[in-house]
């Protein structure tokens, strides 16, 4: 009987042909894992509109009003809205200095003050000492009202209204004496001897 021949099966047929991904080369044993540097960190909105607003200050002051102005209505966007409010106020001084906008239209006490301040700081002690006058109409107990209105007075020579004034603010409170002797803008009116016995009662003066 002829010998059967042995079937030889086809290993090929029966590999599994599927494809497999390419593995990353592994990392030698002596490689240092690489460090990724923290993310920068950004500043808040509160602390941007902060930043922009005492950046205008300083264009305010120095009567660079339209730099100013910009950044004045970047921090007018900011979530502080006290600092929102000085912005547009100040905006609005930019836009009167720059002839860009009609007069200003006050209407509260706080914003004929921030109006005079600001007057203050450039100098323009005649608008100043309007706006703090109409302030002290619509608020009349108000201390940092009368502060502020005793330096416009100074300032403007009226020697007797501004004591009569510091005198009301440091009754409604004590702590502006300290706070005035400190104030740069009230140095020139400490010479004055009614002035000056008001900041300094502790002294005895020979005026």
């Amino acid at each position: 009987m002829p010998e059967k021949k042995k079937s030889v099966t086809d290993n090929s047929k029966n590999t599994d042909r599927r494809m497999t991904k390419p593995q990353a080369p592994r990392t030698p044993a002596n490689h240092e894992p690489v460090h990724k540097s923290p993310a920068p960190i950004t500043p808040s909105r509160g602390a941007r509109q902060l930043a922009a607003f005492e950046a205008a200050m300083k264009h305010f002051h120095a009567r660079k009003f339209k730099e100013a102005r910009d950044l004045f209505q970047e921090a007018a966007e900011g979530p502080e809205r006290d600092v929102a409010q000085r912005s547009r106020l100040h905006t609005a001084m930019c836009d009167r200095r720059l002839q860009q906008a009609p007069p200003l239209d006050l209407g509260s006490a706080d914003e004929h003050y921030n109006y005079g301040v600001a007057m203050i700081n450039v100098r323009n002690i005649g608008e100043a000492r309007a706006h703090l006058e109409k302030a002290m109409q619509l608020a009349p107990g108000a201390e940092h009202i009368h502060y502020a209105l005793a330096l416009a007075l100074g300032l403007s020579g009226d020697f007797a209204g501004a004591h009569e004034n510091l005198r009301i603010a440091i009754e409604l409170e004590p702590r502006n004496r300290m706070i005035a002797r400190q104030d740069a803008d009230f140095a020139p009116l400490a010479h004055q001897a009614n002035i000056h016995a008001l900041l300094y009662p502790e002294k005895k003066t020979s005026w």
